[in-house]
């Protein structure tokens, strides 16, 4: 045989050997014919929300009345809850974290309205600007 026949020539030492069964299988003791294994799955639960990065922002720029410092602690909690398993703790946690979100995020921007409302209306005024 030619070896540069390409991929039509195999060397013994790398083709299988079929049907060519010269060992002996080993028999385990006492065990019985057929071992079945049971997982029991729970159902997938989608994991809550835990508005961590919101409450982040509402922390550091839109803390009214320390309602962003709560929503911090709340979005913590419930990340928490989230990873010991518990998803309905995190599911009210994390539900807290966003009403406080959504309020303090109202609340500065209404502050912020107002502010510019009375600006231009010339009840604040600034001499200096």
């Amino acid at each position: 045989m030619d070896r540069n026949a390409g991929n039509a020539f195999y060397f013994p030492d790398n083709v299988p050997l079929y049907g060519r069964d010269t060992y002996e299988r080993l028999q385990e003791e006492n065990v019985p014919a057929s071992v079945t294994t049971v997982i029991n799955m729970r159902p997938f639960i989608t994991p809550p929300r835990d508005h961590l990065i919101w409450s982040i922002f509402s922390f550091l720029y839109m803390n009214f009345c320390c309602l962003g410092c709560m929503a911090l602690t709340f979005s913590v909690k419930a990340r928490d809850r989230k990873v010991i398993g518990d998803m309905e703790g995190a599911r009210h946690y994390a539900s807290t974290a966003k009403c406080l979100n959504i309020t303090t995020l109202t609340l500065t921007l209404l502050t912020v309205i107002i502010f510019v409302i009375l600006v231009f209306a010339g009840v604040i005024f600034f001499p200096h600007l």
